[in-house]
């Protein structure tokens, strides 16, 4: 990976005109003022001890003020400026890290805490910044402060500039040893920031489950035994910064001790006048103030770097699904789908082995059996969420992993027992990935899909809000906006998975009749628990154990008698109660 600072540093170089320039004048003119500074107040003590002079002192007054007017306005310039191009760099790190992780396949963020990921995204993009607009920028405003006033002191007194600036070389040191220290607390502290962020998020988001089992004060300890450790980190840290300053002052105040001595001494016996002295007793007090904040800065760049390194190692972050660099494009109309001795396995187990399947164009393939089978994972391989270990998946003819992922996704419409619904408005959930789509088109899904009645009689029609994972409605309602959306979508490959399956009776028969529409003429892949939701399904295929052991249709599997109709007579024979011998549905 390129070095940290480089990285940071192509962010500003897409402002360098006019804004980086513009700050940089700014930054120049404010040194400059500052270097004159001790200059005009050279001028003022000698025109004051010459009481005779009161037009001097009037000229010294007007410099006085022009310098603190340029001051002023080079200080808003620089704030402003420095905020403008801080805020842009914060924008582009923020949106180039949204951008790789758009591309990340569905194994990164299963393995991924949401809170990290949101952590990086919002606190240490912040933080990185901040090591620019407080950090770099400020080495060149004080940096360029303290030229100009060494300089200045230089001019005015080259033997009292000796005497005072000996204190630097011996604060530099320990300022140096502090910063990799500093830069190791940095990342642990937006490491630990990001842990809180993980377990607010679970607690928010399984606050049902949390309150169920009367977790909250065991939830409360947990956070506050992590806010705990944050707050270590944060006081080493503050540990570090605090002492920076002091240690400088410290240093300085020997340094203005010895200048005192010897300037009394020289005033004494005539060799300076007291306008001389006190002009170079300004320009060390000058020259102190921008090297304390330089000391300071050091502390901000090494928690920025420690940041960024977090952010461009999220960023930098290969994923696991790529696009070929010369990728093919899906023609629309019906697919048919060919698995051809497909393995797959999430890390060292294996999940699915040597599977053979097809599913023609138009027809329904129902996957059945018993749960951690590998029916799901078969179905995410087909809009390549994951790639396939060996063998290969071919569409029409064509091998997957050569198609654009646009164009293959495209063809593909998906509902799942998870139905996720954003924190927007009816609409917009059914129109979602079909935005182009007119009301009417969007009306017609809703209404295909049974989904219209309710939405009519919901507050404000097509514009309520369903709030935070479809929270407003029930899961039959959520399912049914679901539906609506890949009708809307009508892509002309559909799977479905366990999409009934969290369902009551009432709501599951007009779900089904919803999906029995969507099914239509689409080259249909269902998972399903419930074998009745797939008894017209063309052909049935069982899962056991990541392999296919039988497929046919409903009847020819009943006759066969192995697996599937293992699974029918678990689901369908009356079984015996424990301890009365009733006999109960199954």
């Amino acid at each position: 990976m390129k070095a940290v600072h480089w990285r940071l540093a192509g962010y500003v170089r897409r402002y360098i005109f006019p804004h980086v320039v513009l700050l940089t004048v700014a930054m120049v003119v404010l040194s400059t003022v500052h270097g004159l500074i001790p200059f005009v107040i050279k001028r003022f003590i000698n025109s004051l001890t010459q009481l005779k002079d009161v037009g001097g002192l009037r000229i010294v007054a007007f410099e006085i003020l022009g310098l603190f007017l340029v001051r002023a306005a080079a200080n808003f310039a620089k704030d402003y400026l420095s905020a403008y191009v801080g805020q842009k760099i914060v924008l582009d790190l923020r949106a180039d890290l949204n951008n790789s992780l758009q591309r990340q396949s569905l194994s990164f963020f299963n393995r991924t805490p949401t809170g990290s990921i949101m952590s990086r995204v919002l606190n240490d993009v912040t933080v990185a910044s901040n090591g620019i607009t407080n950090g770099a920028f400020s080495i060149v405003a004080d940096g360029g402060s303290l030229i100009a006033v060494l300089f200045a002191a230089i001019w005015l007194d080259w033997k009292l500039s000796l005497i005072a600036m000996i204190v630097f070389p011996c604060a530099v040191v320990p300022v140096t040893g502090f910063s990799k220290r500093m830069r190791k607390m940095a990342k642990q502290a937006q490491q630990q920031l990001s842990g809180l962020s993980v377990i607010l998020q679970e607690t928010f988001q399984g606050n049902r489950v949390v309150k169920a089992f009367g977790m909250e004060d065991y939830e409360r300890r947990r956070f506050n035994r992590e806010l705990k450790r944050l707050f270590r980190i944060y006081m080493r840290v503050a540990a570090i910064k605090a002492v920076t300053g002091p240690m400088i002052e410290a240093m300085g105040a020997f340094a203005v001790v010895a200048v005192i001595w010897w300037g009394i001494a020289s005033i004494t016996a005539g060799t300076r006048t007291p306008g001389e002295f006190g002009a170079f007793f300004a320009a060390m007090f000058l020259v102190y103030e921008p090297f304390k904040r330089l000391a300071r800065t050091n502390n901000t760049i090494q928690q920025s770097l420690g940041a960024a390194e977090r952010v461009f190692d999220m960023m930098d972050t290969p994923p696991d699904v790529t696009e070929d660099p010369e990728p093919v494009d899906l023609v629309p109309g019906p697919h048919t789908i060919r698995f051809e001795d497909v393995s797959f396995r999430y890390g060292a187990d294996w999940v699915l082995r040597h599977v053979n399947l097809e599913i023609p164009a138009g027809k329904v393939v129902a996957l059945v059996g018993m749960s951690g089978g590998g029916k799901s994972t078969l179905a995410d391989l087909i809009p390549r969420f994951y790639d396939v270990v060996e063998g290969r998946i071919t569409i029409d003819g064509i091998d997957l992993r050569k198609l654009r992922l646009a164009s293959l996704r495209g063809e593909i419409g998906i509902v799942t027992q998870h139905t996720f619904l954003f924190n927007d408005t009816v609409r917009a959930n059914i129109s979602y990935g079909s935005m182009e789509r007119s009301e009417e088109e969007i009306i017609a899904a809703a209404r295909a899909a049974n989904a219209h009645e309710f939405i009519s009689r919901l507050p404000k029609g097509y514009d309520t809000v369903v709030g935070e994972l479809g929270v407003m409605l029930s899961g039959g309602e959520r399912q049914r906006i679901a539906i609506a959306r890949a009708l809307l979508k009508n892509a002309p490959v559909l799977i479905l998975d366990e999409a009934t399956s969290s369902l009551d009776s009432e709501s599951e028969r007009a779900v089904q009749d919803a999906l029995d529409r969507l099914m239509a003429n689409r080259t249909t892949l269902v998972i399903a628990h419930r074998l009745s939701t797939v008894r017209s399904a063309d052909n049935i295929v069982v899962i056991s154990h990541g392999r296919v052991v039988e497929q046919g249709t409903h009847d020819e599997l009943l006759a066969i008698g192995r697996e599937y109709r293992k699974l029918h007579d678990l689901q369908f024979l009356p079984v015996s109660e424990p301890g009365n011998g009733r006999q109960i549905a199954g």
